[in-house]
């Protein structure tokens, strides 16, 4: 299975540089309707959980958003009302889970350079369901995921995130439920 996962995610990998690529190349030469992307993130997360649920290793992260409802031509409180498409995973170095997640991202700007995001969706997971001697025992492969982050913008285009993640299944199916929470920091570059 690990095997299987680590040829899906360098394929995932290889697919979102050529996507990367694409996007950075029409963000010069495209108006906004045409965009792919409304912004690229890359970052890495690492285990905040302690005792045997942690999780070893650091978690390289890629994660593109999509602005299907129009959240850019908001203002203000109603870019609530808008929110943006995620979708990314973050890949497991040290034999823990890679998590390929999707959801919705809720971004408020405070003003030009300082916002702050929340996010809901679901992840699809590589780790242990239950009986592990050491790491988080999650259940299912289907979980909830979400989280909450504070970033500053460098550019309009160059922005830096931090963030905590957490994914589980709210008890909504059989077997324990130590669920994941990471905390990281991103890079992000938006179109």
């Amino acid at each position: 299975m690990r095997v299987e996962f680590g040829r899906i995610a360098q394929r995932f990998l290889a697919l979102a540089s050529v996507m990367a690529a694409a996007g950075v190349s029409m963000a010069g030469s495209a108006d906004a309707s045409e965009q792919i992307f409304d912004e690229l993130r890359f970052g890495v997360s690492a285990s905040v959980q302690s005792g045997r649920s942690g999780e070893d290793g650091v978690f390289p992260e890629i994660t593109a958003l999509f602005d299907p409802f129009g959240y850019e031509e908001a203002v203000g409180w109603q870019q609530l009302l808008r929110p943006r498409v995620h979708l990314g995973t973050s890949i497991g170095t040290a034999g823990e889970a890679s998590q390929f997640f999707t959801g919705f991202t809720w971004t408020v700007d405070f003003n030009d350079k300082l916002f702050a995001e929340a996010g809901f969706g679901g992840v699809i997971h590589t780790g242990d369901l239950d009986d592990n001697d050491q790491g988080p025992e999650l259940g299912c492969r289907v979980l909830f995921h979400e989280y909450a982050g504070a970033g500053y913008r460098f550019t309009p285009h160059w922005n830096v995130m931090a963030q905590i993640a957490h994914s589980s299944h709210a008890n909504l199916c059989d077997g324990p439920n130590d669920g994941m929470t990471r905390a990281g920091i991103q890079i992000g570059y938006k179109f």
